[in-house]
């Protein structure tokens, strides 16, 4: 008897073991890749500013690419659910990603830089659901909060390096182009390790022996899943892209060039942060975290389109505590509420919707900019307020 619990104690830890060393690969697969796309966005407003794009131009691109960076996800879901070709969906949307950024040294016109933007956001919405379902499993090992929490930390890591390095160049060569010329570096290194990591993991699933169990309940997505989702759809209505906040910054001589990207950087490295204390978080509190965190957070809105440059640093700083908590918490809280077997459409459901109200949202931001600041910021702040009911009915309609 005690040999049998010995034995099972030993594979406990060892797949907590497995586990742990899955995400960590994932997480670093993340970093470079952010690395790579994340220093890209650092700038495009204002290189789209450079172009010659209007307010209401950047607004709709960014928002288009949220829209297909979170709406397409509803397809790859599907497609990996049914066929259940998960590596190969998720090679082939990081190989699209990782093509586009660098290709943005070639863009001529900011049609053809918009062209490039949202392909890259395709690429993203391709690997993500089948991804988020593998390291759910892991999550089912060693906690669902924890296991995003950490991926998204060393995600926005790699999301802090790239905008530091793009400034840098800026800083020294005064290029867009060379800028994104340089992030050939960590896309070619981001393709290098997934194809590792594909390798050395073939089958995550079997880290947590997870099976699949199809009942009339797997069938239906339950209630609390479309609560929190009418929630996170208001907050993504009014969460501005950085996209417009950097063009702001450009167009109001608010934050120069060279500091835009740093404020990214620094944008990202609060999100990392805050990752993986509020994944800790929602493992012990559940879900009714969310709830302070939005109020918090809505105060960046304000700051970012009103203030002066340090305003506008501490604005940046709560943005991006904003994306580190949706981040971690999303697929958090997805994974829980969903069946194994309903999961993997389950996150691209959500992230259309999530998707389709931030590009609802960015271009009402985006044509309020150019007519109205005070009416944007109003937009925005009651929009992400209007959420916190939904997180109470979920909290009361929830065991999470």
């Amino acid at each position: 008897m005690i040999q049998e619990n010995n034995s099972s104690d030993l594979i406990t830890k060892q797949s907590k073991i497995t586990a742990f060393r899955f995400v960590l690969m994932i997480g670093i697969v993340s970093l470079f890749a952010d690395f790579t796309y994340e220093g890209s966005r650092s700038i495009t407003g204002p290189y789209l500013a450079h172009l010659g794009a209007s307010g209401f131009a950047v607004g709709i691109i960014a928002g288009l690419g949220e829209l297909l960076g979170y709406g397409l996800r509803l397809v790859s879901g599907r497609l990996a659910e049914r066929t259940g070709k998960f590596w190969p969906i998720i090679l082939f949307g990081y190989a699209i990603q990782m093509i586009s950024v660098p290709m943005l040294a070639l863009a001529g016109s900011w049609r053809v830089a918009a062209l490039l933007i949202v392909i890259e956001r395709i690429g993203k919405a391709t690997r993500n659901p089948p991804r988020d379902v593998m390291l759910s499993h892991a999550g089912k090992v060693i906690g669902y909060g924890w296991v995003f929490g950490l991926h998204e930390a060393l995600d926005q890591f790699g999301a802090m390096i790239g905008p530091l390095s793009v400034s840098t160049v800026l800083a020294m060569r005064g290029d867009y182009k060379i800028a994104f010329a340089v992030l050939l570096i960590p896309a070619v290194i981001t393709l290098g390790l997934i194809a590792t990591a594909r390798l050395i993991y073939p089958k995550p699933e079997s880290i947590a022996a997870e099976t699949q169990t199809t009942t009339l309940e797997a069938q239906n997505l339950p209630r609390s899943f479309w609560i929190y989702l009418a929630g996170a759809a208001l907050v993504a209505a009014g969460f501005p892209d950085f996209s417009l906040m950097s063009y702001h910054f450009e167009k109001a001589n608010v934050v120069s060039a060279t500091w835009i990207p740093i404020f990214y950087a620094i944008a990202m490295g609060t999100s990392g942060l805050g990752s993986l204390v509020f994944g800790k978080l929602f493992d012990l509190k559940g879900i009714k975290i969310l709830i302070p965190l939005t109020i918090i957070t809505t105060l960046f809105v304000p700051l970012v389109f009103f203030g002066g440059f340090v305003s506008a640093l501490i604005g940046c700083a709560l943005w991006g505590i904003g994306m580190g908590v949706h981040e971690s918490i999303i697929p958090a809280a997805v994974a829980i509420m969903v069946p194994l077997e309903r999961r993997a459409s389950a996150y691209g459901i959500f992230t259309a919707g999530y998707g389709i109200f931030w590009f609802l949202g960015s271009a009402v931001i985006g044509f309020l900019y150019d007519v109205s600041l005070p009416a944007l910021i109003a937009f925005s702040v009651i929009a992400e307020l209007a959420a916190i009911p939904f997180f109470l009915l979920l909290k009361k309609a929830s065991k999470i």
